[in-house]
């Protein structure tokens, strides 16, 4: 960036109130040592045996100076809000790119990645002959003019942060050239022209552990998995293609199509990575990676398939800082978030976690696990897979195939002096019937149990075969949770509900008519869904005499809900309800999560 943009760039954010006379000249005064400590940091790397050092443009100077917007003590001009004011003061658009919404086939086809990193710019959409091009140097023309005069396409330019452009570049670039390299390698193995002469083809295992390109994509395609925040990465084969998804606050989204022919090689390197038999195609198979990100340790546990097509993958990605949280931040409600830790601090007894597949049992469980977890308590769990490996716990996982059931491994641990024991599921009688024993002799057991709510997990134990008195000897407390999205809160809205809508829900309109609830609009942090991250909503119901005298009857969920209610029980849509009077989450998450739910 030369000396006249930079000085024109410094003049704009002067001209728009951003930086001060003074600030301009704190800045011309520390660029040159500003400057040196950001080369230092970002470091230098060797292309064609020269040493390449990074760009660093007066962009990145101020952004590194951390200087405080006017007018407030907590946001910073940084890197966005500098390019915001540049793109305002040359009339363009300004765009904050979201990668999910890209075509990878339009980022990495209309021009090289050479090319791309010079002129920091990508393509971000093709209509009707129209190119859409992202920028962070808008006041160069070369890079446009070039994909002008060789492609021929009308160019619309928007103005981008270089950060964003440079991350498209490394993760679509990266992956779409190993994945292409992959393929040709693959397909080129076999003369097309001459089809009696057959090229010996490398084996599974060879692929695996020699082709770098298929490692580079795999690497790539994790790295790309985490910038987004995604919990699961599918990876699933198709007719003609293999498709990759994320699921992003629990929702699926289509990232990239891949050609059929790297589809058993992608396959073989996650397996080889999660260290299951390449080999064995026909049988679902199950393992596990640990790997960092930005220096925090992640964990990956991998899911093998087969399907009509070939072998579907899914990763789910386990960060310990989510998976492990302190009780007072899952979302607990203050009455409920007290009766779970007096749940945990019982010196025996059962406590159940119930609820659906990814509504955050697993999350709810080890985090009171690490509360109880000290120096003098023996904590065993028994589970199927081990989601987290915490070095505080003794972990076990099951394995039916040889013997090694929840059941089997119950009865073991009970000869091991444990103090807190926790079952990853009750499925069967036997596992329920130990862990009764279990509860019984003096330990604290906590498990999980598929079930819609709090009340109905009574019903459950005895639907399967556990005897009411049992159940009131040990049952101390059950917890029934899901997970809703949260309102995003850069573009949150707020608005009074309607009549409808608090009839929807159940409550009075006198209640509702004078507070305002929140709504997101939609914007680029949230790709336009107006929701960011998810929250717990939970029911919390403690066994009470009233309640233990309704199991002895073997009285009905709906029974057992009404004594409960009596005694201050909130249900999950009551908790939701408190949580969009919050501005946490919206009415529409709570219909989509708690519809079903009186």
């Amino acid at each position: 960036m030369d000396e006249k943009i930079k000085k024109t760039i410094l003049k704009i954010l002067l001209s728009a109130g951003l930086l001060s006379k003074k600030q301009t000249d704190e800045i011309l005064l520390k660029e040159e040592q500003a400057r040196a400590r950001l080369l230092k940091s970002k470091g230098t790397a060797v292309r064609r045996g020269r040493l390449i050092q990074p760009d660093i443009s007066i962009i990145d100077i101020i952004d590194s100076l951390k200087f405080k917007m006017p007018g407030s003590d907590t946001a910073y001009i940084t890197e966005e809000v500098i390019m915001q004011e540049i793109a305002k003061h040359l009339k363009m658009p300004f765009l904050k790119i979201d990668p999910l919404r890209l075509d990878s086939d339009i980022v990495t086809k209309v021009i090289s990645k050479p090319y791309a990193i010079k002129h920091q710019l990508v393509p971000i959409k093709l209509s009707d002959n129209i190119l859409t091009v992202a920028t962070s140097n808008p006041f160069e023309r070369e890079g446009v003019d070039g994909i002008k005069q060789s492609k021929g396409y009308d160019i619309e330019v928007a103005v981008s942060t270089k950060a964003d452009i440079l991350k498209i570049i490394t993760e679509f670039y990266g992956f779409k050239i190993s994945i292409a390299a992959a393929h040709d390698e693959l397909t080129s193995q076999i003369d097309l022209g001459n089809l009696e002469q057959y090229v010996k083809l490398k084996s599974v295992s060879e692929l695996a552990a020699s082709d770098q390109h298929i490692i580079d994509a795999v690497e790539y395609l994790l790295h790309y998995a985490y910038s987004q925040r995604a919990s699961d990465i599918h990876i699933e084969p198709k007719r003609e293609h293999s498709l990759v998804r994320f699921r992003i606050d629990g929702v699926l989204h289509d990232i990239h199509r891949m050609p059929k022919a790297v589809h058993p090689a992608f396959v073989s390197r996650i397996k080889t990575l999660s260290r299951m038999d390449i080999a064995e195609k026909r049988r679902p198979q199950d393992g596990r990676i640990k790997t960092d990100q930005d220096g925090k340790e992640i964990e990956l546990r991998v899911s093998t398939l087969p399907v009509a097509f070939g072998e579907k993958v899914v990763i789910r990605i386990f960060d310990p800082a989510v998976l492990m949280q302190d009780i007072d931040k899952l979302g607990f409600l203050e009455r409920e978030s007290a009766l779970f830790r007096s749940f945990i601090s019982a010196p025996y007894g059962l406590i159940l976690v119930t609820g659906p597949t990814g509504s955050g049992k697993t999350t709810t469980l080890y985090s009171a696990l690490r509360t109880l977890s000290t120096s003098d308590i023996n904590l065993t769990t028994i589970e199927d897979p081990v989601e987290m490996i915490y070095e505080d716990f003794n972990q076990t996982s099951i394995h039916p195939q040889i013997g090694i059931t929840f059941a089997s491994s119950l009865r073991t641990i009970l000869r091991q002096d444990p103090d807190i024991i926790m079952v990853g599921e009750i499925r069967d009688i036997e596992t329920a019937d130990n862990a009764i024993q279990a509860a019984l002799t003096g330990h604290l057991v906590l498990s999980t149990l598929h079930t819609n709510d709090a009340p109905g997990t009574v019903t459950r134990l005895l639907d399967i075969g556990i005897q009411p008195f049992l159940i009131n000897s040990t049952l101390v407390g059950i917890v029934a949770q899901r997970l809703v999205r949260k309102v995003c809160q850069y573009c949150a809205d707020r608005y009074y509900l309607s009549e409808d809508e608090c009839k929807m829900l159940g409550i009075h309109f006198d209640r509702a008519k004078n507070i305002k609830v929140s709504i997101g609009v939609g914007c680029p942090q949230c790709r336009g869904t107006g929701y960011l991250g998810r929250a717990g909503i939970f029911e919390v119901m403690e066994i009470t005499e009233k309640i233990r005298a309704a199991v002895e009857e073997k009285a009905t969920p709906v029974k057992i809900r009404q004594l409960a209610k009596s005694e201050g029980f909130t249900s999950l849509r009551e908790c939701a309800i408190e949580k969009m009077f919050k501005g946490i989450t919206t009415f529409d998450e709570i219909i989509r999560v708690t519809g079903i739910i009186g």
